[in-house]
């Protein structure tokens, strides 16, 4: 009987045993999922050397310009230009006719020598007491009366000849021979190229980084891969009250006029002193609303493995200047840390990272890229 009792007691005792290992095994939580490694790209942060440097757009000005006018009236006679010639100061530009006024001219100063003469002969008699005082200053008044109608005559004639008032480059003219002109109307531009003024407007926090004699670089779309170099000649003293802008003034060389007034130009403006920054590709950069992160490349011991494993640590940073394909950091990450360049957007703070840069492409401060 108790040998029964004993083999019953066993059975059920194995029994429970079992349901207790089963309800076990079934509320024991698993292990924590792991997500699998993600594969990216990195570099490392870089202490660099910048050129201090401000960019603006600008357009280009003329040393000297101006359009070139009429200041008396009459028919175009002769045309001494051809368009888009090179004129030195004081050529002939335009004549128009001026038959009358010489014929009057040729009059006047007939009637100013004949004064001439009698003034002479009246200062004569008055040295000898032989003529009143009156008669002496009616002679010498007609003498000036006259002089002053053949200079008056000179000047209209003078106003008949237009002139290049400095030497330059006209444009296309904008008379014809035989065309009446009447004063104020336009004949042709003229411009002076060499040396040619960009002007540029820069933000009034700028102002401490600008002095004039700083190198000035200018790039237009009109002559691709071509620099053209110059210096800051003149900053405005004052400041615009709409805008908060100051305007600026480099001048160039420009012998070979490869630029024209107008031009539409990019400037940089660089500082003899340098920057010192820590700059990594601007690719590692995490746009978000709530603030810029990257993911900086740590290594760390998996306690499950022992392994030494790589893992993404997420930072905020504070961004500075943009230049080629880097970006300069102003607080977040230090030189020498290694930072995610591609794959940022796939990643969270603490996922495994496996390092592929075979085929990372290369940050460059000055990239060319080439047009396809």
């Amino acid at each position: 009987m108790l040998k029964k009792f004993l083999i019953a007691f066993a059975g059920l005792f194995l029994v429970l045993g079992t349901i207790v290992v089963i309800k076990k095994k079934q509320f024991t939580p698993p292990p924590p999922f792991q997500l699998p490694p993600e594969s990216v790209t990195t570099a490392k942060a870089e202490s660099q050397e910048w050129d201090r440097s401000i960019n603006a757009v600008g357009s280009l000005r003329a040393d000297q310009g101006v359009t070139v006018a009429s200041e008396g009236q009459g028919t175009i006679k002769r045309i001494a230009f051809e368009s888009g010639a090179l004129v030195k100061a004081g050529d002939i530009l335009v004549e128009l006719d001026a038959d009358v006024e010489r014929a009057q001219l040729a009059a006047t100063e007939s009637r100013a020598e004949l004064a001439r003469i009698n003034v002479a002969r009246a200062r004569d008699l008055w040295d000898r007491n032989a003529m009143a005082k009156s008669d002496f200053d009616n002679a010498d008044a007609a003498f000036k009366q006259a002089t002053a109608d053949a200079n008056s005559i000179k000047a209209v004639l003078e106003k008949k000849t237009m002139r290049a008032p400095f030497s330059g480059r006209v444009g296309i003219r904008l008379v014809n021979l035989g065309q009446f002109l009447d004063r104020g109307n336009a004949i042709v531009t003229l411009q002076a190229l060499d040396p040619i003024h960009v002007d540029f407007s820069l933000p009034q926090q700028r102002v401490a980084d600008l002095k004039t004699g700083y190198v000035a670089h200018v790039t237009l779309d009109a002559r691709p891969g071509v620099a053209f170099e110059g210096k800051v000649t003149a900053i405005s003293p004052e400041i615009d009250p709409t805008t908060r802008t100051l305007r600026v003034e480099a001048t160039l060389a420009n012998a070979e006029e490869q630029l024209s007034p107008g031009m539409f130009v990019s400037v940089q403006v660089v500082s003899p002193e340098k920057a010192h920054v820590i700059a990594i590709p601007s690719t590692s950069v995490y746009y978000q609303p709530y603030g810029d992160t990257v993911f900086v490349v740590k290594e760390v011991k998996d306690p499950q493995t022992g392994k030494v494993v790589k893992r993404a640590e997420q930072r905020f940073v504070q961004l500075g200047e943009m230049r080629g394909d880097f970006v300069n950091i102003l607080s977040g990450v230090k030189a020498g840390e290694e930072v995610v360049t591609t794959g940022a957007f796939k990643l969270s703070n603490g996922t495994v990272l496996v390092v592929d840069n075979s085929l990372a492409p290369k940050a460059e401060l000055n990239p060319k890229p080439v047009n396809s």
